[in-house]
Protein backbone atom coordinates (compact mmCIF):
# COMPACT_ATOMS: atom_id res chain seq x y z
CA UNK A 1 0.00 0.00 0.00
CA UNK A 2 2.96 2.58 0.20
CA UNK A 3 1.90 3.36 -3.81
CA UNK A 4 -1.04 5.57 -1.87
CA UNK A 5 1.29 7.18 0.87
CA UNK A 6 2.01 10.37 -1.49
CA UNK A 7 1.62 14.11 -1.64
CA UNK A 8 -0.61 16.25 -3.99
CA UNK A 9 -0.63 19.66 -5.21
CA UNK A 10 -2.68 22.05 -7.23
CA UNK A 11 -2.12 25.25 -9.37
CA UNK A 12 -1.91 28.70 -7.97
CA UNK A 13 -4.19 31.89 -7.95
CA UNK A 14 -5.05 31.59 -12.19
CA UNK A 15 -6.60 34.67 -13.76
CA UNK A 16 -8.55 33.43 -16.85
CA UNK A 17 -9.77 34.90 -19.87
CA UNK A 18 -9.11 37.49 -23.34
CA UNK A 19 -8.34 40.49 -21.56
CA UNK A 20 -6.57 39.70 -18.49
CA UNK A 21 -3.31 41.29 -19.37
CA UNK A 22 -4.96 44.51 -18.26
CA UNK A 23 -5.34 43.37 -14.88
CA UNK A 24 -1.62 42.70 -14.73
CA UNK A 25 -1.24 46.25 -12.25
CA UNK A 26 -3.46 44.52 -9.84
CA UNK A 27 -1.98 41.74 -9.79
CA UNK A 28 1.89 43.53 -8.86
CA UNK A 29 -0.40 45.71 -6.18
CA UNK A 30 -1.95 42.51 -4.62
CA UNK A 31 1.85 41.16 -4.42
CA UNK A 32 3.43 44.16 -2.98
CA UNK A 33 5.48 45.00 -6.24
CA UNK A 34 6.01 48.69 -7.10
CA UNK A 35 9.25 48.06 -9.08
CA UNK A 36 9.08 44.00 -10.75
CA UNK A 37 11.59 42.62 -13.09
CA UNK A 38 9.92 42.17 -16.61
CA UNK A 39 11.83 38.55 -17.86
CA UNK A 40 10.91 38.25 -21.63
CA UNK A 41 12.58 36.42 -24.73
CA UNK A 42 14.55 38.71 -27.12
CA UNK A 43 11.55 38.04 -29.67
CA UNK A 44 9.00 39.34 -27.61
CA UNK A 45 10.97 42.07 -25.71
CA UNK A 46 11.10 43.90 -29.80
CA UNK A 47 7.31 43.69 -30.45
CA UNK A 48 4.24 45.93 -29.79
CA UNK A 49 2.93 43.14 -27.68
CA UNK A 50 4.78 43.74 -24.72
CA UNK A 51 4.66 47.53 -24.98
CA UNK A 52 0.67 47.24 -24.66
CA UNK A 53 0.83 44.49 -21.84
CA UNK A 54 2.82 47.29 -19.75
CA UNK A 55 0.63 50.49 -20.06
CA UNK A 56 -1.99 49.29 -17.57
CA UNK A 57 1.62 49.20 -15.02
CA UNK A 58 2.84 52.48 -16.38
CA UNK A 59 -0.48 54.08 -15.42
CA UNK A 60 -0.63 52.54 -12.41
CA UNK A 61 2.74 54.26 -11.82
CA UNK A 62 4.52 50.96 -11.75
CA UNK A 63 8.36 50.82 -13.31
CA UNK A 64 9.29 48.07 -14.99
CA UNK A 65 12.64 46.75 -15.64
CA UNK A 66 13.05 44.44 -18.76
CA UNK A 67 15.32 41.83 -18.94
CA UNK A 68 15.46 39.81 -22.10
CA UNK A 69 19.12 38.14 -22.54
CA UNK A 70 18.08 34.24 -22.64
CA UNK A 71 18.47 31.91 -24.50
CA UNK A 72 15.53 29.24 -25.95
CA UNK A 73 16.99 27.14 -23.59
CA UNK A 74 17.86 28.87 -20.73
CA UNK A 75 21.36 27.98 -18.90
CA UNK A 76 22.31 29.63 -15.78
CA UNK A 77 24.66 32.44 -17.19
CA UNK A 78 21.27 33.49 -18.38
CA UNK A 79 20.12 33.29 -14.97
CA UNK A 80 23.20 35.06 -13.13
CA UNK A 81 22.75 38.20 -15.40
CA UNK A 82 19.07 38.28 -14.59
CA UNK A 83 20.00 37.88 -11.05
CA UNK A 84 22.56 41.03 -11.96
CA UNK A 85 19.95 42.97 -13.21
CA UNK A 86 17.44 42.75 -10.39
CA UNK A 87 19.79 43.23 -7.82
CA UNK A 88 21.39 46.41 -9.19
CA UNK A 89 18.02 47.87 -9.75
CA UNK A 90 16.25 47.16 -6.55
CA UNK A 91 13.50 44.99 -8.24
CA UNK A 92 11.11 43.53 -5.44
CA UNK A 93 9.30 41.00 -7.58
CA UNK A 94 9.36 38.99 -11.14
CA UNK A 95 7.06 38.98 -14.04
CA UNK A 96 7.89 36.06 -16.35
CA UNK A 97 5.91 37.02 -19.36
CA UNK A 98 6.98 34.04 -22.71
CA UNK A 99 6.95 31.18 -23.49
CA UNK A 100 8.33 28.45 -21.61
CA UNK A 101 11.77 29.43 -21.34
CA UNK A 102 10.89 33.18 -20.36
CA UNK A 103 8.76 31.51 -18.12
CA UNK A 104 11.14 29.32 -16.38
CA UNK A 105 14.27 31.72 -16.64
CA UNK A 106 11.98 34.27 -14.41
CA UNK A 107 10.88 31.66 -11.98
CA UNK A 108 14.85 30.81 -11.34
CA UNK A 109 15.81 34.87 -11.31
CA UNK A 110 13.02 35.18 -8.85
CA UNK A 111 14.28 31.94 -6.53
CA UNK A 112 17.95 33.37 -6.93
CA UNK A 113 17.31 36.68 -6.09
CA UNK A 114 18.83 36.65 -2.95
CA UNK A 115 20.68 33.34 -2.40
CA UNK A 116 24.22 32.69 -1.84
CA UNK A 117 24.70 29.17 -3.39
CA UNK A 118 24.81 28.21 -7.04
CA UNK A 119 21.54 27.89 -8.45
CA UNK A 120 22.85 23.89 -8.85
CA UNK A 121 22.78 23.14 -5.51
CA UNK A 122 18.69 23.00 -6.04
CA UNK A 123 18.95 20.73 -8.47
CA UNK A 124 15.53 18.30 -8.29
CA UNK A 125 17.90 15.94 -6.04
CA UNK A 126 16.73 14.22 -2.56
CA UNK A 127 16.06 17.71 -0.74
CA UNK A 128 18.50 19.78 -2.13
CA UNK A 129 15.32 22.22 -2.01
CA UNK A 130 15.75 22.40 1.35
CA UNK A 131 18.96 24.31 1.08
CA UNK A 132 16.99 27.31 -0.30
CA UNK A 133 17.00 30.23 1.88
CA UNK A 134 12.73 31.63 1.69
CA UNK A 135 13.59 34.75 2.36
CA UNK A 136 15.24 35.40 -0.20
CA UNK A 137 12.95 34.21 -2.98
CA UNK A 138 10.94 36.57 -4.46
CA UNK A 139 7.37 36.41 -5.81
CA UNK A 140 5.85 35.30 -9.70
CA UNK A 141 3.71 36.63 -11.55
CA UNK A 142 3.45 34.31 -14.96
CA UNK A 143 1.73 35.28 -18.25
CA UNK A 144 2.46 32.45 -20.98
CA UNK A 145 1.87 33.44 -24.44
CA UNK A 146 2.46 30.30 -25.88
CA UNK A 147 0.28 27.33 -24.89
CA UNK A 148 2.75 24.47 -24.96
CA UNK A 149 5.16 24.17 -21.40
CA UNK A 150 2.59 25.12 -18.96
CA UNK A 151 5.76 26.21 -16.99
CA UNK A 152 3.67 29.00 -15.25
CA UNK A 153 1.74 26.14 -12.83
CA UNK A 154 4.83 24.57 -12.38
CA UNK A 155 7.56 24.03 -9.23
CA UNK A 156 10.35 23.13 -11.47
CA UNK A 157 12.46 25.77 -14.07
CA UNK A 158 14.35 23.63 -16.77
CA UNK A 159 17.88 25.32 -17.04
CA UNK A 160 20.79 24.00 -19.06
CA UNK A 161 24.19 23.57 -17.30
CA UNK A 162 26.14 24.28 -20.40
CA UNK A 163 29.11 22.74 -19.33
CA UNK A 164 28.18 19.80 -18.30
CA UNK A 165 25.73 19.68 -21.52
CA UNK A 166 23.08 18.88 -19.28
CA UNK A 167 19.29 20.49 -18.54
CA UNK A 168 18.67 20.20 -14.47
CA UNK A 169 15.58 20.86 -13.17
CA UNK A 170 15.55 23.21 -10.27
CA UNK A 171 13.13 23.00 -7.68
CA UNK A 172 11.35 24.39 -5.08
CA UNK A 173 7.41 23.51 -3.82
CA UNK A 174 7.60 27.66 -3.91
CA UNK A 175 8.84 28.80 -7.29
CA UNK A 176 5.43 28.15 -7.91
CA UNK A 177 4.27 31.49 -9.45
CA UNK A 178 2.20 33.52 -7.10
CA UNK A 179 -0.56 34.76 -9.69
CA UNK A 180 -0.75 33.40 -13.74
CA UNK A 181 -2.95 35.45 -16.25
CA UNK A 182 -4.23 33.23 -19.11
CA UNK A 183 -4.99 35.54 -21.75
CA UNK A 184 -5.44 34.34 -25.11
CA UNK A 185 -4.98 37.53 -26.95
CA UNK A 186 -1.33 37.48 -26.08
CA UNK A 187 -0.80 34.28 -28.62
CA UNK A 188 -2.93 35.50 -31.27
CA UNK A 189 -0.08 36.54 -33.08
CA UNK A 190 1.80 33.36 -32.99
CA UNK A 191 3.32 31.78 -36.26
CA UNK A 192 1.75 28.19 -37.11
CA UNK A 193 4.71 25.94 -36.82
CA UNK A 194 4.95 27.67 -32.87
CA UNK A 195 1.53 26.81 -32.49
CA UNK A 196 2.18 23.53 -33.29
CA UNK A 197 5.32 22.64 -31.47
CA UNK A 198 4.00 24.28 -28.60
CA UNK A 199 0.28 22.51 -28.69
CA UNK A 200 2.30 19.16 -29.20
CA UNK A 201 4.18 19.83 -26.16
CA UNK A 202 1.33 20.70 -24.33
CA UNK A 203 -0.23 16.82 -25.54
CA UNK A 204 3.22 15.28 -24.67
CA UNK A 205 2.59 16.77 -20.59
CA UNK A 206 -1.19 15.43 -20.61
CA UNK A 207 -0.15 11.93 -22.29
CA UNK A 208 2.74 10.97 -20.09
CA UNK A 209 1.31 12.14 -16.96
CA UNK A 210 -1.82 10.40 -18.06
CA UNK A 211 -0.70 6.88 -18.19
CA UNK A 212 2.34 7.69 -15.66
CA UNK A 213 2.11 4.34 -12.54
CA UNK A 214 1.84 7.21 -10.39
CA UNK A 215 -1.01 7.24 -8.06
CA UNK A 216 -2.99 10.51 -8.67
CA UNK A 217 -6.59 9.77 -9.90
CA UNK A 218 -6.87 13.72 -9.82
CA UNK A 219 -4.06 14.14 -12.27
CA UNK A 220 -5.30 11.48 -14.62
CA UNK A 221 -8.35 13.28 -14.81
CA UNK A 222 -7.16 16.36 -15.55
CA UNK A 223 -4.78 14.89 -17.90
CA UNK A 224 -7.78 13.09 -20.02
CA UNK A 225 -9.40 16.26 -20.26
CA UNK A 226 -6.43 18.52 -21.20
CA UNK A 227 -5.94 15.68 -24.31
CA UNK A 228 -10.16 16.30 -25.46
CA UNK A 229 -8.91 20.03 -25.32
CA UNK A 230 -6.03 19.68 -27.38
CA UNK A 231 -7.90 17.23 -29.76
CA UNK A 232 -10.84 20.11 -30.30
CA UNK A 233 -8.77 23.26 -30.74
CA UNK A 234 -4.82 22.57 -31.53
CA UNK A 235 -5.94 22.12 -35.57
CA UNK A 236 -8.19 25.13 -34.85
CA UNK A 237 -5.65 27.34 -34.08
CA UNK A 238 -3.13 25.81 -36.10
CA UNK A 239 -5.53 26.30 -38.58
CA UNK A 240 -6.98 30.06 -37.73
CA UNK A 241 -4.76 31.33 -35.82
CA UNK A 242 -7.49 34.45 -35.30
CA UNK A 243 -10.09 32.10 -33.55
CA UNK A 244 -9.79 33.51 -29.93
CA UNK A 245 -11.79 30.72 -28.13
CA UNK A 246 -9.35 27.39 -29.53
CA UNK A 247 -6.36 30.10 -28.63
CA UNK A 248 -8.03 30.17 -24.78
CA UNK A 249 -8.58 26.56 -25.10
CA UNK A 250 -5.09 25.55 -25.29
CA UNK A 251 -3.58 27.90 -22.61
CA UNK A 252 -5.85 26.15 -20.70
CA UNK A 253 -5.03 22.85 -21.94
CA UNK A 254 -1.39 23.69 -21.72
CA UNK A 255 -2.13 24.24 -17.91
CA UNK A 256 -3.57 21.34 -17.58
CA UNK A 257 -0.92 19.48 -18.56
CA UNK A 258 1.34 20.75 -16.65
CA UNK A 259 -0.93 20.37 -13.85
CA UNK A 260 -1.34 16.54 -14.08
CA UNK A 261 2.60 15.81 -14.45
CA UNK A 262 2.86 16.83 -11.01
CA UNK A 263 2.04 12.75 -11.32
CA UNK A 264 5.00 11.87 -13.51
CA UNK A 265 6.16 12.63 -17.07
CA UNK A 266 8.48 9.39 -18.61
CA UNK A 267 10.65 8.17 -21.75
CA UNK A 268 9.38 11.03 -24.38
CA UNK A 269 10.94 13.77 -21.62
CA UNK A 270 13.70 11.60 -20.99
CA UNK A 271 14.91 11.82 -23.97
CA UNK A 272 14.11 15.67 -25.20
CA UNK A 273 15.82 16.84 -22.20
CA UNK A 274 18.90 15.63 -23.70
CA UNK A 275 18.76 16.64 -27.05
CA UNK A 276 17.58 19.58 -26.59
CA UNK A 277 21.22 20.34 -24.03
CA UNK A 278 23.30 18.85 -27.01
CA UNK A 279 21.60 20.30 -30.21
CA UNK A 280 19.31 23.50 -28.35
CA UNK A 281 16.39 22.53 -30.38
CA UNK A 282 12.38 23.67 -29.27
CA UNK A 283 11.84 21.10 -26.60
CA UNK A 284 8.00 21.21 -28.08
CA UNK A 285 9.36 20.01 -31.63
CA UNK A 286 11.61 17.34 -30.05
CA UNK A 287 8.61 16.06 -27.78
CA UNK A 288 6.32 15.56 -30.99
CA UNK A 289 8.59 14.38 -32.91
CA UNK A 290 9.65 11.60 -30.54
CA UNK A 291 5.60 11.14 -29.26
CA UNK A 292 5.13 8.07 -31.17
CA UNK A 293 8.05 6.15 -31.07
CA UNK A 294 7.72 6.11 -26.91
CA UNK A 295 4.25 5.17 -27.25
CA UNK A 296 5.37 2.13 -29.34
CA UNK A 297 8.02 1.48 -27.47
CA UNK A 298 6.10 1.72 -23.76
CA UNK A 299 2.91 -0.47 -25.38
CA UNK A 300 2.91 -3.56 -23.44
CA UNK A 301 2.54 -1.46 -20.10
CA UNK A 302 -0.35 1.01 -21.32
CA UNK A 303 -2.45 -0.88 -23.53
CA UNK A 304 -5.56 -0.55 -21.37
CA UNK A 305 -5.10 3.08 -20.73
CA UNK A 306 -4.35 4.18 -24.70
CA UNK A 307 -7.70 1.90 -24.65
CA UNK A 308 -9.98 3.99 -22.31
CA UNK A 309 -8.09 7.50 -23.91
CA UNK A 310 -9.30 5.76 -27.29
CA UNK A 311 -12.65 5.84 -26.09
CA UNK A 312 -12.87 9.75 -24.08
CA UNK A 313 -11.49 11.17 -27.28
CA UNK A 314 -14.10 8.93 -29.49
CA UNK A 315 -11.07 8.06 -31.59
CA UNK A 316 -12.40 5.63 -34.61
CA UNK A 317 -10.76 2.56 -35.79
CA UNK A 318 -9.44 1.56 -39.50
CA UNK A 319 -11.41 -1.20 -38.28
CA UNK A 320 -13.72 -2.77 -35.40
CA UNK A 321 -10.35 -5.08 -35.09
CA UNK A 322 -8.07 -1.82 -34.54
CA UNK A 323 -7.13 -1.75 -30.59
CA UNK A 324 -7.39 1.45 -28.27
CA UNK A 325 -3.40 1.69 -28.55
CA UNK A 326 -3.79 2.01 -32.39
CA UNK A 327 -6.26 4.17 -32.68
CA UNK A 328 -4.23 6.42 -29.99
CA UNK A 329 -1.20 5.92 -32.30
CA UNK A 330 -2.68 6.63 -35.48
CA UNK A 331 -4.04 9.53 -34.49
CA UNK A 332 -1.02 11.40 -33.30
CA UNK A 333 0.65 10.36 -36.18
CA UNK A 334 -2.21 11.62 -37.85
CA UNK A 335 -2.15 14.97 -35.59
CA UNK A 336 1.43 15.56 -36.55
CA UNK A 337 0.95 15.40 -40.05
CA UNK A 338 -1.79 17.48 -39.81
CA UNK A 339 0.39 20.22 -38.24
CA UNK A 340 3.58 19.42 -40.16
CA UNK A 341 5.44 17.86 -37.40
CA UNK A 342 9.38 16.15 -38.97
CA UNK A 343 8.87 12.62 -38.91
CA UNK A 344 12.53 12.31 -38.04
CA UNK A 345 14.74 13.32 -35.91
CA UNK A 346 17.25 13.67 -38.85
CA UNK A 347 15.10 16.33 -39.93
CA UNK A 348 15.52 18.88 -37.79
CA UNK A 349 19.35 18.43 -37.97
CA UNK A 350 20.26 15.05 -35.15
CA UNK A 351 22.27 12.46 -36.30
CA UNK A 352 22.62 9.01 -35.13
CA UNK A 353 26.43 9.56 -34.27
CA UNK A 354 25.80 10.65 -30.38
CA UNK A 355 23.06 8.01 -29.77
CA UNK A 356 25.25 5.87 -26.74
CA UNK A 357 25.86 9.59 -25.26
CA UNK A 358 21.97 10.47 -25.43
CA UNK A 359 21.00 6.90 -24.47
CA UNK A 360 22.97 6.93 -20.93
CA UNK A 361 21.94 10.81 -20.92
CA UNK A 362 17.91 9.60 -21.00
CA UNK A 363 18.36 6.55 -18.67
CA UNK A 364 19.65 9.18 -16.12
CA UNK A 365 16.98 11.99 -16.73
CA UNK A 366 15.00 12.12 -13.88
CA UNK A 367 12.10 12.02 -15.88
CA UNK A 368 12.72 8.21 -17.12
CA UNK A 369 11.83 6.99 -12.87
CA UNK A 370 8.14 7.50 -13.54
CA UNK A 371 8.30 6.15 -17.37
CA UNK A 372 5.42 2.72 -17.36
CA UNK A 373 8.05 0.68 -18.28
CA UNK A 374 11.70 0.25 -16.69
CA UNK A 375 14.02 1.10 -19.77
CA UNK A 376 17.79 0.89 -19.85
CA UNK A 377 20.05 2.85 -21.49
CA UNK A 378 20.75 -0.01 -24.82
CA UNK A 379 16.67 0.45 -24.76
CA UNK A 380 16.93 4.38 -24.87
CA UNK A 381 19.53 3.81 -27.92
CA UNK A 382 16.99 2.10 -30.02
CA UNK A 383 13.82 4.31 -29.49
CA UNK A 384 16.29 7.66 -30.50
CA UNK A 385 17.80 5.92 -33.69
CA UNK A 386 14.08 4.58 -34.47
CA UNK A 387 12.77 8.22 -33.87
CA UNK A 388 16.16 8.73 -36.56
CA UNK A 389 15.36 6.66 -39.20
CA UNK A 390 11.26 6.95 -38.82
CA UNK A 391 10.88 3.48 -37.61
CA UNK A 392 7.31 3.87 -35.49
CA UNK A 393 6.86 -0.26 -35.23
CA UNK A 394 8.95 -2.40 -33.77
Amino acid sequence: MDKYRVNWNFPTNIWVGPGRISDLAKACSDLNMQHPLLVTDPGIAGIPLLQRALVPCKEYGLEVEIFSSIKGNPNGENIDSGVELLRDKNCDGVIAFGGGSAIDAGKAIALMAGQRRPIWDFEDIGDNYKRVDLDGMLPVIAVPTTAGTGSEVGRVAVITDEQAKLKRLIFHPKLLPDIVILDAELTLDLPPQITAATGMDALSHNLEAYYSPIYHPMAEGIALQGMRLIKNYLPRAYMIGAELKARQQMLVASCMGATAFQRGLGAIHALAHPLGALYDKHHGLLNAILMPYVLVANRPAIEVPMGQLALSLQLTGKDRFESGFDAVLNWILGLRQQLNIPHTLVEIGIKAEDADRIAHMAAADPSAASNPMSFSAVKYRDIFLRACQGSVTL
